[in-house]
């Protein structure tokens, strides 16, 4: 399967459908779902025309939606039609979805794809953004989950780690991403959280409410993107910062570290600072440290370089920096700082025109921009 071949189809396939009269995001979703198909179908009956192939494969996808979408209104017409009901009880199957998508027939990270897919309301870019693979190979594994619980049933659900792993990313994608879903994210681990005695399970609560809180000083009134240095502080929810770090203490008091709370820790040290310049960089390194033992994950790597060069100085960032892969997202936006607060202003500019036209959403991109604008304005004058 050339997983290149589909990729490089993928947009051109897309703009038929809007040419045609589907709107972006159904025809996305169309689009994804005859990946999927080609995924399966292609190794054993290769087309003649791929790109042929896809179209058809897609615009059938789109029609479905199409009569699916009518099908559905018809239904709800119909329902509203009808005399309001009595009482019921308020029942929210939503986080049982959660459990039951996680199935222990699948892998952890299949299980995740899975019901971001299914039940988070992630595409498939973004799930594989989430994981940092290609799209092609998220969208593979991705069916490859649905074919192995295709026959199971669904009376065995998941552990909680797995459906953790879930919210946090769906939180994520909300947080930083086009699709605002922390609040549910937030939700339903609230609801999580008054069923399960867990202390990750608070850890990542005290994580999202810790984060949320801050969320309103992240842009300005035009949208652009404020870093956190620069927010104004006046703007964060000091009732959510003030629950989220009491959830934490309570979670951390029971001396059964997580990665989640781990997290949480260190973003408790940025919401307790009364300014930027009273961070404590130095007790958020050594939280990166227990976080990067507990999970080597090369995000947190890349976050602890940020930090150890507030504590110990730019040079020491960029030395920290330097043994990552330069791949990483955000890794050529994370160089550029270092080198403007190490003096070197054309190395900085440079480098943050690099990760604006690398940059995943257009905030970043133009936040980016700017940065690079600002030091090639100061070194003409």
């Amino acid at each position: 399967m050339d997983e290149a071949l589909l990729r490089s189809l993928t947009p051109s396939v897309l703009t038929i459908l809007v040419r045609r009269g589907a709107d972006f995001a159904a025809a996305e979703d169309a689009v994804q779902d005859a990946l999927i198909e080609a995924l399966r179908v292609w190794p054993d009956a290769p087309p003649r025309d791929a790109k042929g192939w896809l179209v058809t494969a897609a615009w059938r996808k789109f029609l479905d939606q199409v009569r699916a979408d009518s099908a559905r209104r018809r239904r709800e017409d119909l329902v509203d039609e009808e005399p309001a009901p009595g009482p019921t009880p308020d029942v929210d199957d939503t986080l049982q979805l959660y459990f039951l998508c996680a199935h222990p027939s699948l892998t952890p990270s299949s299980a995740v794809a899975l019901t971001l897919r299914a039940v988070g309301g992630l595409t498939t870019r973004q799930i594989a953004e989430a994981y940092l693979v290609p799209e092609a190979t998220m969208a593979q594994r991705i069916s490859r989950a649905k074919r192995t619980v295709s026959g199971v049933r669904f009376d065995q659900p998941g552990d909680v780690a797995t459906v953790l792993r879930v919210l946090y990313l769906v939180f994520n994608e909300g947080y930083s991403g086009d699709v605002d879903l922390s609040a549910e994210a937030i939700r339903l681990t609230r609801q999580l959280a008054g069923t399960i005695d867990h202390p990750e399970v608070a850890g990542l609560l005290a994580l999202m409410l810790l984060h949320h809180a801050r969320r309103a000083g992240r842009t300005a009134p035009d949208g652009s993107l404020v870093p956190l240095a620069e927010q104004d502080r006046g703007r964060w929810d000091t009732a959510a910062i003030a629950e989220g770090i009491g959830i934490l203490q309570a979670a951390l008091a029971r001396d059964r570290l997580g990665e989640f709370q781990a997290q949480a820790a260190i973003a408790a040290l940025h919401a307790d600072a009364f300014t930027a310049e009273e961070t404590d960089w130095v007790q958020i390194v050594e939280w990166y440290d227990e976080l990067l033992r507990l999970t080597d994950n090369p995000v947190v790597r890349l976050n602890r370089a940020v930090a150890v060069g507030e504590a110990d100085g730019p040079r020491a960032g960029l030395a920290a920096l330097a043994a990552l892969d330069d791949s990483l997202p955000r890794h050529t936006a994370v160089a550029a700082y270092l080198y403007e607060r190490d003096g070197d202003p054309e190395t900085a500019a440079r480098l943050y025109s690099e990760a604006a036209r690398k940059a995943p959403n257009l905030a970043e991109r133009d936040y980016l921009t700017r940065q690079a604008a600002r030091l090639n304005a100061d070194r003409r004058r």
